[in-house]
């Protein structure tokens, strides 16, 4: 029996090319690991009417952890749903199944490193080395929205809000509403994860990325939780950043940032950026991480055009099963494949197209392996 069950989601388009390539060099360590198919994705959507079936939730609760390739993420309502034979008359929305999977299982930590490797030819500075916190089931991503909008929450919402008195002619499908909710509980424990990584890791500096000038409710909720916790760490240079400024600053000099925390859309979002600047979304791994379960997954898409080409760059995957391989516990297997990537890189002899070369999925991946 083997030490460790890790549920093996490919997931959409590219997925299944980059998730071969991480077992490329999962095997080259000998991770003492089986590997168990799950079904998720969009494919299981137009043929079940759901993209993340019963069958690979029981799956999630019952291994270690789980590797996950790229999902589609389409914004599909009820209407579009008809034009589907199988889903026809069912009046379902596509929902994106990592979400749901971060909400159900609470994987509330998003842990998004972002380091230039040297000798990568898209390193905007070499010497960059930035984490992310993501908050992970909150915020506009918490899944309340309406479209149409029943009338008693416009007659709600006329009695409480000033503001909103300028759409009191509209009818509810003339306009959408999502909401935006942050609680005390889950900003308190995200910048705590922040805070505790930055003092188990000899970080200097915590960074608050909010918009409380504007979203004052909910952001600043975020940011006065994130306040106390940041009391609690002296030893640790705390600063606050508004999300549209951080954008500009971490460009012009983002050594000034170390580990930044922010709610889940401006984590999402500066975390993209981030990528860019170590390389783009081929060197962007990350983490979806709970107290009993963590999800390790590249940050790009599906890329469909590309699926099934051998061409896109895997080292997010691998980066990624080097994640698990620490939350795993097998930390020198983890420094392992992240010492082969880097020598790999700084080689430059085996590329893909998006670092100027020619190689495959799989050369890349072999060549890894190759320094194991």
């Amino acid at each position: 029996m083997s030490k460790y069950t890790i549920a093996w989601l490919p997931g959409d388009g590219i997925g299944k090319d980059v998730m071969d390539a991480a077992r490329v060099v999962l095997d080259k360590i000998n991770l003492d690991a089986s590997y168990v198919h799950g079904d998720i994705g969009w494919e299981f959507w137009c043929k079940e009417g759901d993209a993340l079936p019963q069958r690979t939730i029981d799956l999630l609760r019952s291994v270690n952890a789980a590797m996950f390739g790229a999902i589609t993420s389409k914004p599909v309502r009820a209407a579009e749903a008809e034009l589907v034979p199988e889903l026809k008359g069912k009046g379902l929305v596509y929902r994106s199944p990592i979400v749901r999977m971060r909400q159900m299982f609470d994987l509330y930590i998003c842990h998004r490193p972002c380091k230039a490797y040297p000798g990568n030819p898209l390193n905007l500075k070499d010497g960059i080395d930035l984490v992310i916190f993501r908050e992970n089931t909150e915020d506009l991503y918490a899944g309340v929205e309406f479209f149409p909008v029943p009338k008693e929450l416009s007659e709600t919402l006329l009695k409480l809000s000033k503001p909103f008195t300028a759409f009191r002619d509209l009818q509810g499908d003339q306009f959408a509403i999502s909401c935006k909710v942050n609680t005390k509980r889950g900003s308190e424990r995200i910048a705590r994860a922040a805070f505790e990584f930055a003092k188990k890791n000899n970080r200097r500096k915590v960074t608050i990325v909010h918009k409380a000038n504007v979203v004052r409710a909910t952001d600043g909720l975020f940011l006065d939780e994130a306040r106390h916790v940041a009391r609690e760490y002296p030893g640790i240079q705390f600063d606050e950043a508004n999300v549209d400024a951080i954008c500009m600053w971490l460009l012009k000099n983002p050594f000034s940032y170390d580990v930044l925390v922010a709610p889940n859309l401006y984590g999402d979002i500066i975390s993209d950026l981030a990528a860019q600047m170590v390389g783009g979304l081929g060197f962007g791994c990350s983490g979806n991480i709970g107290h009993r379960l963590a999800v390790f997954e590249p940050s790009h898409g599906s890329a469909p055009k590309y699926a099934g080409q051998n061409k896109v760059n895997p080292i997010a995957t691998i980066l990624a099963a080097k994640m698990m391989l620490d939350w795993l516990g097998e930390t020198e297997k983890g420094k392992q494949v992240e010492r082969a990537t880097a020598a790999v890189i700084k080689e430059g002899k085996i590329r893909t197209y998006d670092m100027g070369g020619s190689h495959t999925t799989r050369d890349i991946a072999e060549a890894i392996a190759a320094h194991l």
